[in-house]
């Protein structure tokens, strides 16, 4: 299949990842995908891809031989014009844990503010971009989902055109049930530290379930001072039981409960594009429909789709937002 555009490959050296609390990289890798004719086309918008838990800009790229992925998708959009030409920008937000739910926190790093106060000003630098919140998208699927929600209610001086597929949400229905998984993981392990020792051998020695309320307790409910992981889980060791007070700092990450709590959340986004399948495993399709339901019930405009389908195997649901996102950047810059 012919590839009309080109990726650009760059190697990112961030001032704010060094010294991060795991020792992650902070030289990143940074993906741009630049459509054909950019230096004819003038200023273009700008697409921020957030990939979901354990993924990176990476896995936009990602050859499968079956299917085309989100960069070949959109490149064949833009040669055929039916989606005007953007700038995708695919940054790598992934720590050691698996994801960093592209927030700040004691515990992992300043994820929020590698994105948005080192990659945009980078892209502004180094292409011709519509360089004002109106004319910069940000969108992801799942926990890159929940990252665009996150970074249009937390930096809006930042984007202001956001995308969601089936972003995390609704945290008493979509993560909740899962904690109980994460303590039988925990449990099976000896503890938190028996678990770490079983991870320091390979992230395939420890259930899915466990990681990943691993990475979300280290990003929600950081603690610094402790011993790694850094961080409180949301549950007691011994009995399973919930915690109410480390889960009340998960709730107050959740977009849902962002929205319900401050009326400005979004009240400044050009545009907003919501979807999720009708029956996801986590029930995000609910949360979805409640973001959906608030800000319509305080004027705020938002396209909210629900399609036949489930959490996994959703990518080509890109081919829907990307378009829908490129040209809401142009009409609101104009």
């Amino acid at each position: 299949m012919r590839f009309a555009g080109r990726i650009d490959r760059h190697r990112h050296d961030s001032a704010l990842l060094k010294g991060n609390p795991l020792g992650d990289p902070h030289e990143r890798e940074l993906l741009v995908y630049v459509p054909p004719g950019a230096d004819d086309a003038g200023r273009l918008p700008v697409v921020m891809l957030l990939g979901g838990y354990g993924s990176s800009g990476e896995n936009f790229v990602n050859y499968s031989y079956f299917e085309e992925n989100v960069v070949d998708r959109f490149d064949r959009l833009v040669r055929t014009g039916a989606c005007p030409p953007a700038l995708l920008v695919m940054p790598d937000a992934i720590n050691r844990w698996g994801g960093s739910q592209f927030v700040d926190s004691s515990a992992t790093g300043p994820y929020q503010r590698y994105l948005c106060d080192e990659i945009v000003p980078f892209v502004d630098r180094h292409y011709s971009t519509l360089a004002a919140p109106e004319g910069r998208a940000v969108v992801g699927r799942s926990s890159g989902g929940f990252g665009a929600l996150r970074l249009g209610i937390d930096r809006p001086e930042v984007f202001g055109v956001i995308g969601s597929h089936a972003g995390d949400s609704a945290f008493e229905i979509s993560v909740l049930p899962e904690l109980r998984t994460a303590a039988i993981a925990f449990d099976r392990a000896g503890g938190v530290a028996g678990f770490l020792e079983r991870f320091a051998q390979g992230p395939t020695n420890v259930p899915f379930g466990g990681l990943i309320i691993l990475a979300y307790s280290a990003a929600y409910c950081p603690e610094p001072d402790a011993p790694l992981p850094h961080c409180e889980l949301p549950f007691e060791m011994a009995t399973g039981e919930l915690k109410r007070q480390p889960w009340a700092r998960f709730m107050a990450h959740d977009p849902l409960e962002r929205i319900r709590e401050d009326d400005s959340a979004l009240s400044k986004a050009a545009a907003i594009f919501l979807d999720a399948g009708d029956h996801d495993e986590h029930g995000l399709h609910f949360g979805t429909r409640m973001i959906a339901d608030c800000l319509r019930a305080r004027g705020i405009a938002v396209t909210a789709e629900e399609f036949e389908g489930s959490h996994r195997g959703t990518g080509y649901r890109y081919e829907r937002s990307l378009p829908w996102l490129v040209q809401a950047c142009l009409d609101a810059s104009r």
